[in-house]
């Protein structure tokens, strides 16, 4: 059984996480440790663990690998460290706000020759796997071009702080769907051209909204729309969709239409009742079966590399005005 332990939750997703961790019987969430010792103690009570203050003694709490939820800033700082004590770690998406921080977490794990992961639990999802399946098969022919949204809800908190988050809607919403075209197609972006700002929100202080056109490999050409564009009243936090137009066919495809519509009168709103897998479970099972196997996870550092190169190039675009190489 691997033993498993998250560094902080900062992040919202290091919440779904730790319930999948419960959920598998051949993982153990053994510990929690945040800087904000509040917010970790009442996770660690949340799903029956323990918290542990103190971030060495925590690495040594017999953990097979950690989960890193913080602040995007922070990921290497607390992934060099994970690394250092020689757990294997799955780091939440982006890898790092800099190419060059992405770039030292990769060596640090490299060095301590501890496995890496990046969260792209879109890669778990059915609805795509099988788009992935129909690219590699040649049943569509040669592909042209992609047309790609991420659009959801404002987190608000530190993710709308750049000194916390390192950039908006553009950053958060973005390396997902580069991950996918690339996990995709096996083709890298070669540039990209961004448009950005603050468009839907009064005072947020970040851009809310990313218009991007890319380049890939063989020609490709991507558009995407990366926004925190969704209402309080939306049924759920956002979307992925793509729609890929191909020599024989167009692909259409929405990464979370597994779903009811729900009219709750308590709630008084509409809602959606998710019927589909959970992809957060495939990335978190992943994980911990590399964990187990003491083998390199199958989503990893590298390609949290990849998608950071695309969205620092996209933010110098939006600052230049100009295309940008990646």
């Amino acid at each position: 059984m691997a033993k498993i332990g998250i560094m902080s939750f900062a992040h919202m997703h290091a919440n779904g996480y730790a319930a999948c961790l419960n959920e598998l019987p051949e993982a153990e969430l053994v510990a929690v440790w945040d800087d904000n010792a509040k917010r970790g103690r009442e996770a660690a009570k949340q799903y029956g663990t323990s918290f542990v203050g103190d971030m060495d003694r925590f690495l040594e709490s017999g953990l097979d690998g950690v989960i890193v939820t913080s602040e995007n800033v922070k990921h290497r700082a607390m992934v060099e460290a994970a690394a250092a004590a020689g757990k294997w770690v799955l780091c939440e998406k982006p890898l790092a706000t800099t190419v060059a921080d992405a770039k030292a977490i990769i060596a640090a794990c490299k060095k301590a020759e501890v496995g890496l992961s990046t969260a792209f639990p879109c890669r778990f999802s059915p609805p795509l796997i099988e788009v992935r399946d129909l690219i590699e098969s040649g049943e569509y022919g040669v592909l042209y071009a992609a047309n790609c949204t991420n659009n959801g809800q404002c987190p608000g908190g530190w993710f709308a702080q750049e000194e916390l988050s390192g950039g908006g809607a553009t950053m958060d919403h973005t390396v997902h769907v580069a991950d996918l075209l690339r996990w995709m197609t096996g083709r890298e972006f070669t540039w990209v051209y961004c448009e950005n700002g603050m468009l839907v929100h009064d005072n947020l202080g970040m851009d809310d909204l990313g218009s991007l056109h890319m380049e890939m490999e063989g020609g490709l050409k991507v558009s995407h729309t990366a926004s925190w564009s969704r209402c309080k009243s939306f049924p759920a936090w956002g979307d992925v969709t793509l729609e890929i137009v191909a020599e024989k066919g167009v692909i259409a495809v929405d990464a979370f239409n597994q779903k009811l519509d729900v009219y709750n009168d308590n709630a008084m709103k509409a809602e959606w009742a998710h019927w589909g897998s959970n992809p957060d479970l495939g990335l978190v099972k992943e994980f911990v079966a590399s964990c187990d196997e003491r083998r390199a996870p199958s989503v990893t550092g590298l390609d949290g590399l990849r998608a950071v190169e695309v969205t620092v190039a996209a933010y110098k675009s939006a600052k230049s005005g100009r295309v940008v190489k990646v």
